[in-house]
Formats: structure tokens, C-alpha cells, sequence
């Protein structure tokens, strides 16, 4: 193949590229739902730093990987204003414990609001 036949070539893979990146949405939401028979250890003792202005002090928890529970230390988030934080927490439902990522909510209901009909409704919660 000469040179120019693979710079056109070259050049029509880089088009057919750039359209179908053109074709994504510009922020993609992906929801992952963890479900186990195997109960989290218990909470390991965590020794909570001082207050830091602007943030916010998210526990550790233990998360699924590997078919295994693995200790997810805590960490300083930055506070979204107006917001609240709900720390990751298992629950157990039909038998079986659901993992419940955490997530910022601005109406107190507990719901994130990315999936809130209503996510400003600050008379409930």
C-alpha cells in the first residue's frame, strides 16, 4: 500500500471515529446494584480527624470486590453547599444485603437527587 492510500485511509478511520464520538452523550450515569448473601464485618474503628472548613468527613465502609469485603478507609469530601451527605451503608433486604452507595441529597429525603422526581422538595425529609 503506498503512502498516500494510508494517509487517506488513515484520515477516513479518524472521520468515522470523530462521528461516533460526536454520537455520545456528553455525561454518562451508570447505577451499579450490589447484592450479596455474605453480611459486611463489622465497622472497623476510625479515629475522625479534626473539622476541616469547606469539607465534609466521609467514613470508611466496606465494599464487595472480589467476592470479598474489602475496608474502604474514610476520607474529607469536598461540602457541596446546600447539599447533604449519606455515608455508603449495607442493608439488609429479602434476605440478602444491599450495598447503598453514598451520595449527596439537597432535599433531606434520602433520595440521590439524580434519581429524585423532585430533588428540591425541602418539605419532605
Amino acid at each position: 500500500m503506498n503512502r498516500l492510500a494510508r494517509i487517506a485511509m488513515a484520515g477516513g478511520i479518524a472521520a468515522l471515529l470523530s462521528l461516533g464520538a460526536a454520537a455520545m452523550p456528553a455525561a454518562a450515569h451508570t447505577s451499579v446494584s450490589i447484592s450479596i448473601g455474605a453480611a459486611p464485618p463489622p465497622p472497623r474503628v476510625e479515629v475522625v480527624p479534626p473539622p476541616r472548613a469547606g469539607y465534609v468527613w466521609a467514613p470508611g465502609h466496606w465494599e464487595w470486590r472480589g467476592n470479598h469485603h474489602v475496608w474502604i478507609g474514610g476520607n474529607w469530601l469536598r461540602a457541596r453547599p446546600g447539599y447533604v451527605y449519606h455515608a455508603p451503608e449495607w442493608r439488609r433486604a429479602q434476605g440478602r444485603w444491599v450495598y447503598a452507595a453514598g451520595c449527596w441529597d439537597r432535599d433531606r429525603d434520602g433520595i440521590p437527587n439524580r434519581y429524585d422526581r423532585h430533588p428540591d422538595n425541602r418539605r419532605r425529609g
